[in-house]
């Protein structure tokens, strides 16, 4: 893969990047116009998504850093993107191009203030993993192999900027309107911020493999504070498939049965127990290894979920609060969904739409036990994403819905869904994490 000497790292550089990657969509638009009036519009409009997904797509891998991030979060909303931004935004998870050796020396002595030879015995200057905001690099210390994360340069100090240039897409893609929607953007300000924190990182991937290190069949690296600074962290090599790897070439039921069950109680212990979560839940964050165990990485986005936001949450959950009027009313206020300034016609409309939304969402939540391998559970939600994603009812009244703990938690369970649609695990029991 061709490496990058270099990354636009002040504001204007890399607000001049979006610029020109607009012209270029203008551009594919122009071209679309011709297309559809001598072709078949559903073609025409799939090749403009796929020139349009590829060009922004090429600025945002070269850009890196929090832009690149939100592309990583689009990805995992299959049921609202269109599929050709889908998979290019896919490989933001774990394959983009790296920065070249010399430019990884440089940032290397600039964040720790030596050279990677005066800390290990070996390094490895070519990266094995890039993605969105840092890169992974072999070392080798007294006969031990570490991994190695470094910062792409520029990415903690550029947040804000970035954000302030990818907000008025967010904003017409998800029709948020209202003076108080700077607090989701907040939300994921504040989150990139500590994900670009190494030390923070490392705090918290400490705190989870200590309190997670017992469920079963799932494995974590050990991190080390001696070897890591604010923008670097070195780790236990850990060897194994990704998980999108592993599941294109797994035939073992048994096996899928055993990871999602593992993966299930994972989240569901950390959710419940810890009422803390690993909200960035995408196969470039898993392994699976060579003894068929769940190796779990990347702890830098974790999201705190308070009481006053987790007991409505999952009373939500409970079908007796679905089929109660009166209490999924209440609830729906309390989780801001709905709002005290809602008029008639928007009560009713979001009332309807959540209430069909969960009663199929929470599905898993009513048994047992699920099959998480049963593609019609997944089709209907897709199928619902898309209804509502073309409802040009919905697209006339306020978007802006929900508590700002909605966008991380929400991330999570849409990501848990999807990897465990990937296992393609049947039989997992609900609520193991109680014995465990």
């Amino acid at each position: 893969m061709k490496t990058i000497d270099s990354i636009p790292i002040t504001k204007i550089s890399r607000a001049s990047k979006l610029v020109s990657t607009g012209a270029k969509v203008g551009v594919n638009y122009l071209k679309y116009y011709g297309d559809k009036m001598v072709n078949p519009k559903e073609e025409a409009k799939e090749r403009l998504n796929q020139n349009n997904a590829e060009d922004i797509y090429d600025s945002l891998k070269k850009l890196k850093g929090s832009a690149l991030k939100v592309a990583q979060m689009l990805s995992m909303e299959k049921s609202i993107l269109p599929q050709a931004y889908v998979e290019k935004f896919s490989l933001s998870q774990f394959s983009v191009p790296p920065l070249s050796p010399p430019l990884v020396i440089k940032t290397f002595k600039k964040y720790f203030g030596k050279h990677p030879d005066e800390l290990f015995d070996t390094f490895n200057a070519t990266s094995v993993n890039a993605a969105s905001i840092g890169q992974v690099h072999i070392a080798e210390k007294d006969g031990k192999k570490f991994a190695v994360k470094i910062q792409y340069p520029g990415v903690a100090e550029s947040i804000a900027s970035d954000l302030a240039l990818v907000k008025p897409i967010a904003i017409k893609m998800f029709n948020i309107k209202g003076k108080d929607s700077d607090k989701y953007f907040k939300e994921v300000e504040n989150k990139l911020v500590e994900e670009t924190n190494y030390l923070l990182e490392i705090e918290q991937s400490i705190a989870v493999v200590a309190a997670c290190k017992h469920i079963p069949n799932i494995k974590f690296p050990n991190y080390y504070e001696d070897y890591s600074s604010e923008r670097i962290i070195t780790m236990d090599y850990m060897k194994g498939k990704h998980l999108s790897e592993f599941v294109a070439q797994n035939t073992n039921q048994d096996t899928s049965n055993r990871l999602g069950q593992a993966l299930w109680d994972f989240y569901m212990y950390q959710i419940h127990r810890l009422k803390k979560v690993h909200a960035d839940p995408h196969p470039g964050n898993f392994l699976i290894s060579e003894e068929g165990n769940l190796i779990a990485l990347d702890f830098g986005c974790m999201k705190s979920i308070p009481e006053d936001f987790y007991k409505p949450y999952f009373e939500l959950a409970d079908k007796k609060c679905i089929d109660n009027h009166e209490a999924f009313t209440q609830k729906m206020y309390q989780l801001e969904i709905l709002r005290k300034d809602d008029s008639e016609e928007e009560i009713k409309f979001f009332s309807s739409m959540f209430h069909e939304l969960l009663s199929l969402f929470t599905e898993p939540f009513q048994n047992e036990e699920f099959d998480f391998s049963n593609p019609e559970f997944f089709n209907q939600v897709a199928e619902m994403g898309q209804k509502y994603s073309k409802s040009t009812e919905l697209r006339n009244m306020n978007g802006n819905r929900g508590s700002k703990h909605f966008i991380y938690i929400n991330r999570t369970f849409f990501g848990l869904y999807n990897l465990m649609f990937d296992l393609k695990a049947q039989n997992v029991k609900i609520n193991n994490f109680l014995n465990l």
